[in-house]
């Protein structure tokens, strides 16, 4: 499983040790920033193929949000007095961005102007507030607006067999039929009401994804493939017999590749690299 991380926008050390403190206390890893320079992503695609759908399409912009993508933040907190970071720009893009649009953003702000708390929450804020109000309350706004997995559900799910219509959509998978086992997935998805369900859906988006590269729709592929990490990345390596570390590290590299190449160059992909899943 991921680290379960909350991004922190700020430029006050002080703040920073606060809201760490507050962090751990909830089982987080806080990982502070002052500015898009201290944003280091882990995969950098030639400067022509940056762009992810709804994201900067040029320039460093683009670098500093696969990084962010890349940490899939339970929570984005955000220093409105940070003049490091144009967060009026950058709240919509989260926002928008199949990574990130489940992560809640809360701001604050020294002097709070009821202008700027609208601006603020306009722009994807769910919650803004004084710094002052934001330091009393941080770990209960942590708490209540963190996003949190079921660890020991999910890791009891795992324990549990494949589900008959998972099985099937597994065949089909692996026999490149990613419509048909979409449909199967799905049927198995709504049939499991527990936290194992979003191991289907992981795979059945895979499976979109893959499918989305045979027609050549670049755009589809990409928003399939970012928003499959937020549910196999929660998941452990191995999960009801599925090889969940290689699917993911299969699906990482696709969408790599897909990057490198661009819209315009998508039909270039060898759709014969895609890998089977892998499971007993």
């Amino acid at each position: 499983m991921t680290s379960p991380n909350i991004i922190l926008f700020s430029h006050q050390p002080s703040l920073v040790e606060i809201v760490k403190q507050a962090a751990s206390a909830e089982g987080f890893t806080l990982l502070a920033y002052q500015s898009p320079a201290d944003l280091q992503p882990a995969n950098r695609p030639s400067d022509a193929q940056k762009n992810r759908p709804g994201e900067p399409t040029k320039g460093d912009d683009a670098d500093h949000f696969a990084a962010i993508v890349d940490l899939l933040p339970k929570l984005i907190l955000i220093d409105l007095d940070n003049l490091a970071i144009n967060w009026k720009k950058w709240m919509p893009i989260l926002k928008s961005s199949p990574a990130t649009r489940r992560s809640p953003i809360i701001a604050w702000s020294a002097g709070l102007s009821a202008e700027t708390k609208a601006i603020a929450k306009s722009r994807g804020a769910e919650v803004a507030v004084t710094e002052e109000v934001f330091l009393r309350d941080v770990q209960k706004i942590i708490n209540k607006k963190a996003r949190k997995f079921d660890t020991e559900g999910i890791k009891n799910a795992c324990a549990e067999p494949l589900h008959p219509l998972a099985l099937k959509g597994l065949e089909l998978f692996n026999a490149g039929e990613y419509f048909e086992c979409h449909e199967e997935l799905e049927h198995a998805w709504n049939a499991d009401a527990g936290p194992g369900r979003d191991l289907y859906r992981g795979v059945l988006q895979v499976g979109v994804a893959y499918l989305q590269i045979e027609r050549g729709n670049y755009n589809g592929a990409i928003k399939m493939l970012m928003r499959v990490k937020q549910w196999l990345d929660p998941l452990p390596n191995e999960c009801r017999g599925i090889n969940v570390q290689k699917l993911r590290s299969d699906a990482d590299a696709v969408y790599q590749q897909i990057r490198e190449l661009g819209r315009e160059r998508i039909s270039e992909f060898d759709t014969g690299s895609f890998q089977p899943v892998e499971y007993q």
